[in-house]
């Protein structure tokens, strides 16, 4: 069975523990109750709820500040840490039309949890962190800010995202996982967003945060079931990819180990030492010429021997002997009144010129008879030298350390007039004081060395080395200059900074016009880039695709200009930076969603139910709407019925429950058209007219103020001011229909790429696997570190291998 079929029958198969009823303590988070919300918070007061079993307590004003304190945010922020699995709940009564934050978690600008809902346009919004660090927001069309009670619940289970209003399952999405590592100092806000914004107002009651599956059930037992969740799967998958890494590592190393256990087949490994063709064993050690040697962990370490002067008794004299580094008594003779220490010998001529040669052995000095004739030689007699230790004559310059020396470690032989001697090589100094042994002088340490300024010295055998310091370059061997990385272009600063060259090094300065460390300038503008606009030059926007003016702050309107043309079933809408046909009252979209309209169906009043026809009418279909008409031959009123109350032909009233929403004898109701230059209009269904101070919001900089109706774009968001609040809702994006897709810097909306290692988004398919290095299959989606390195990662993007610098190395 192959990886991919083992895949697909763990995730139909799985299955996971029961739900029940009660919740472990460990996985509750109780809101009211870490915040013990009823001691002291300006705004908030302790009413009736929508049942008396847990306190309920009403949201008002937009004075207050319910946030937890530090140490308690701490702990229920521990609890959700690292998890992908948890449930909000709550049950709350919304005020009409108020637009408010149930719970938000957020560090600095960074929402990683937030739960809201818009009376203004009927959504419940859902606000996290994605695992590539991008905000991302989940919308749900519904309007909970009706003055009524409402159980809400939103699941999330990795990928998998289910909405439950009143124990019904409104909606279940598949989305990006969210990204829970929620930093340690990130605040816990309840019925606000901070201390300015997103201000619930009604009742709340039974906020919790259960970090464990399928938690809406504790909301709604009787949706108690025994099914895997979105996690289950997710968490298997993320296994058998663990598993992946771990098969392909282990056979490298296996293959690795092979590979030296071949090579070391029937030997016993020990680290040793190899000297002049000598091994040595580990901790044995030896001696070498003047040295005490030892191998230590296959590395050779010596020390000098230090000689004590020899005590010598009567009839011997310190002398050194062959391969021996200190004197040793030896047995002496005496001739001529001189002493002679064994082996030495003398040359002497008797009364009649004749050369007799004597050997200093056991005490005595023996005649020595020469077994050869003294050989001829090649020179003047003037050029012959008569020595005293052979009875032949040798030519002046006679190379005597050809006929063998002493001379061992670090030393040479050097030809004298009569004879030879050791004499120490540059850089040594002599261990014994016939100059046969010598050692490494420690130039740098002894001060005997000529390197200059900005340089550092490095003993070598028989010499030193002068290196230059960090930022310089040689002048000689023995002289560094400082390195000119400006001049040479050696330098990292930006392209838009200055460089300047110091000692040692270079500084970066951004260029007048731009801004940054000088590594890295962006341009600056006067007044900043609106609307996702990109400063890249000083005083130059780039603005996104819907925007013009100098600084982007004009929306492009499509639909005045005439850029769109719309199907004749539905109407262009304005948004900033983009628009989209929206189908006509009478007509609804066919679920293909076409940017033109082309989509827009007409809707059947007559066979849906959704006409105001009486008993006595027919009910006929038109292209956008519907009529009402009397059977041929019968006479008829023409009246309807609505909310069980007869309305006459042509009669116009407003609902009971809408004020806003007006209504006709055989028209659907629809809401009221606000016209703001009429005095009488009526604020509460056209909040936009309102043009008191007490209506007007303040701007999330702190520094703008808007009326009420106003609107504008804020971090790829549309906001609105009404009634005092502000409601924002993200950017509506064109449809992208590709595999692959970027949202580039400084845009909202993604685009369309071609080479997958470019895409920050894809659309994972788990047919299509990656074979890497090793003949290893892996799962689109899937990532490892490629053998043979620690920084290169590597991700299976569709069948396409990308790799990478892990930034984590960086």
């Amino acid at each position: 069975m192959g990886l991919l079929q083992l895949f697909l029958i763990l995730g139909i198969f799985c299955t996971s523990s029961v739900v029940g009823f009660g919740v472990d303590p460990a996985l509750r988070i109780s809101v009211f109750d870490e915040l013990t919300l009823g001691e002291g918070f300006d705004g908030v007061t302790q009413v009736q709820g929508f049942h008396s079993e847990s306190r309920a307590f009403h949201f008002q004003g937009s004075a207050r500040e319910v946030i937890a304190p530090v140490e308690v945010s701490e702990q229920m922020v521990q609890k959700l840490r690292g998890k992908n699995e948890f449930t909000v709940l709550a049950t709350l009564k919304q005020d009409h039309l108020n637009s408010g934050v149930i719970l938000s978690i957020h560090h600095s600008e960074h929402r990683f949890l937030e739960l809201e809902s818009s009376g203004q346009r009927s959504e419940v919004r859902l606000h996290y962190r994605t695992k590539g660090q991008q905000p991302h927001t989940e919308v749900f069309p519904y309007s909970l800010a009706d003055d009524q009670w409402h159980k809400v619940s939103v699941a999330v289970s990795a990928s998998h995202v289910i909405l439950h209003i009143d124990c019904n399952r409104i909606y279940e999405r598949v989305v990006e996982a969210p990204y829970m590592d929620i930093p340690e100092d990130a605040s816990f806000w309840l019925g606000q967003r901070n201390a300015a914004h997103g201000f619930f107002k009604g009742v709340m009651q039974d906020v919790e945060i259960l970090v464990m599956p399928q938690g809406y059930i504790s909301q709604c037992p009787d949706l108690n079931r025994t099914c895997p969740t979105c996690n289950d799967f997710h968490g298997l998958v993320q296994k058998i990819m663990e598993l992946q890494d771990i098969l392909a590592k282990t056979s490298s190393k296996l293959s690795r180990a092979e590979e030296k256990m071949n090579g070391l087949d029937g030997c016993y490994c020990e680290r040793t030492c190899s000297v002049k063709g000598v091994v040595y064993r580990e901790d044995e050690g030896w001696t070498d010429g003047c040295k005490n040697c030892t191998c230590t962990n296959g590395t050779v370490q010596c020390e000098a021997i230090s000689c004590p002067p020899p005590q010598c008794p009567a009839g011997t004299a310190p002398a050194y002997v062959k391969a021996a580094c200190c004197k040793e008594c030896q047995p002496v003779c005496l001739f001529g009144g001189r002493e002679m220490v064994e082996g030495d010998q003398k040359a002497v001529r008797d009364s009649s010129g004749r050369c007799l040669l004597f050997e200093c052995r056991d005490r005595t000095m023996h005649r020595v008879v020469p077994s050869e004739p003294c050989p001829e030689l090649n020179c003047a007699e003037s050029e012959q030298i008569t020595l005293n230790d052979r009875c032949c004559k040798v030519c002046r310059g006679h190379d005597f350390c050809s006929e063998g020396h002493g001379c061992v470690e670090h030393s040479d032989c050097v030809n004298l007039e009569a004879g030879d001697c050791c004499v120490c090589k540059d850089g040594f100094r002599p261990l014994r004081d016939d100059n046969a042994y010598c050692e490494d002088i420690d130039e740098c340490a002894e001060g005997k060395h000529y390197c200059r300024e900005n340089t550092m010295c490095v003993n070598t055998p028989g010499s030193f080395m002068c290196i230059c310091h960090t930022g310089y370059i040689r002048i000689d061997d023995y002289s560094c200059t400082e390195h000119d990385e400006c001049l040479s272009g050696l330098h990292n600063c930006d392209e838009n900074a200055l460089c300047f060259n110091m000692v040692g090094g270079h500084s970066c300065s951004c260029k007048p016009g731009y801004t940054g460390n000088g590594t890295v300038c962006k341009a600056m503008c006067d007044g900043l880039c609106q609307n996702g606009g990109t400063c890249v030059s000083p005083n130059n926007c780039v603005c996104q695709h819907g925007f013009t003016g100098k600084r982007c702050e004009t929306d492009i309107d499509e639909c005045a200009d005439g850029f769109v043309e719309c199907d004749s079933k539905s109407t262009c809408v304005n948004l900033p930076g983009w628009y989209h046909c929206e189908c006509r009252d009478g007509y609804h979209d066919n679920g293909l969603f076409s940017a033109s309209g082309e989509s827009c169906v007409d809707i059947n009043e007559c066979k849906s139910g959704r006409n105001t026809c009486a008993n006595d009418t027919v009910c006929f279909n038109l292209d956008g709407g519907y009529d009402c008409r009397c059977p041929h031959g019968h006479n008829c009123t023409g009246d309807c019925i609505h909310d069980y109350k007869v309305k006459h032909s042509g009669q116009i009233w407003v609902l009971d429950s809408d004020r806003c929403s007006v209504c006709s004898c055989q028209v659907m109701c629809r809401r009221m058209v606000c016209d703001c230059d009429n005095p009488n209009a009526d604020l509460f269904c056209c909040p936009e007219c309102d043009p008191r101070l007490s209506s007007q919001c303040l701007h999330q900089n702190g520094l703008l103020t808007f009326g009420s109706g106003d609107t504008w774009v804020e971090n790829c968001q549309q906001c609105q001011c009404l009634q005092g609040q502000v409601d924002c809702w993200p950017l509506p994006c064109p449809p992208v229909d590709c595999e692959f897709t970027v949202v580039p810097e400084g845009e909202c909306c993604p685009r369309c790429v071609t080479d997958p290692c470019q895409a920050d988004t894809i659309r994972n398919d788990i047919t299509k696997t990656c074979t890497d290095e090793h003949n290893i299959s892996r799962f689109s989606g899937s990532s490892w570190i490629k053998h043979g390195t620690e920084c290169t990662l590597c991700q299976c993007k569709n069948g396409h291998i990308c790799c990478s610098v892990d930034p984590m190395c960086l």
